[in-house]
């Protein structure tokens, strides 16, 4: 992609260490070391058993037996936590760390777990939905890091994210540029690129960006404002949370 994101301007203020985007980034990272001790064959076969495969997930096929672990709904779960190579996770797992932390501030850890799962379940089906004739597994979470992207859109439209721009001119841009234009891009390849020729889940991106986008009013914390809508609101910390400290320091 032409932007690539590094850091952003905003403070975690609620919540002082995000356990549950460092955990879920540790689970895709161990899940493809595993990857990587497989065989081959053994490689494909975990794709078929825990991938979605949009045929299988909506009746119109069924796998064979040695491959039939899971029930195929559990795979819109199961396919997030793997991925298709190292450009794939590195990707995934850089969104995710620079995103993550403060849209699990906004909500709480036990929230954001469910909100996870819900944008990545949210964009397997909607990819599933586009094709629902094939017989190709789909992995990696995408969806679920777009549904993080669509709530960081919907809290922080104003923060400055730095990135490198053509991976080599570092520029800071506002998140509404940022993910924006990113979003549309989506849209627009939903629209015009095959996904199974391409061989990316466009609409899934598309699907948990919207499912995150909505999400985020009902998962954020009462006191959490939308929009970026009160001035300051970003930078209060409660009184009690002063004096915590911790290895990463405050960003």
């Amino acid at each position: 992609m032409a932007f690539v994101p590094i850091n952003d301007e905003n403070p975690r203020i609620w919540i002082r260490y995000h356990f549950v985007t460092m955990a879920l980034i540790a689970a895709c990272v161990l899940t493809f070391l595993w990857q990587l001790g497989l065989s081959s064959r053994e490689h494909d076969m975990a794709f078929f058993r825990y991938g979605v495969i949009p045929a299988v997930l909506w009746g119109n096929a069924a796998l064979p037996a040695e491959a039939a672990v899971v029930p195929s709904p559990v795979t819109l779960f199961t396919s997030m936590f793997l991925h298709g190579g190292w450009l794939h996770l590195i990707g995934n797992m850089l969104f995710l760390w620079v995103f993550g932390d403060n849209v699990e501030d906004a909500m709480g850890h036990r929230r954001f777990i469910v909100f996870y799962l819900l944008c990545g379940a949210v964009g397997g089906l909607a990819h599933a939905a586009s094709v629902p004739g094939s017989t190709i597994p789909t992995v990696g979470a995408s969806g679920a890091i777009a549904g993080v992207l669509g709530a960081y859109f919907v809290l922080h439209p104003k923060v400055g994210i730095w990135g490198l721009l053509f991976g080599i001119i570092p520029i800071k841009l506002p998140t509404v540029i940022v993910l924006g234009s990113w979003i549309g891009l989506e849209v627009l390849n939903a629209l015009t690129v095959r996904s199974e020729g391409a061989g990316i889940a466009w609409w899934a991106h598309v699907g948990g960006f919207v499912a995150g986008a909505v999400l985020i009013f009902f998962f954020r914390q009462s006191h959490v404002v939308l929009w970026d809508s009160r001035p300051g609101a970003r930078i209060r910390r409660p009184i009690s949370f002063a004096s915590r400290r911790g290895p990463w320091g405050r960003r």
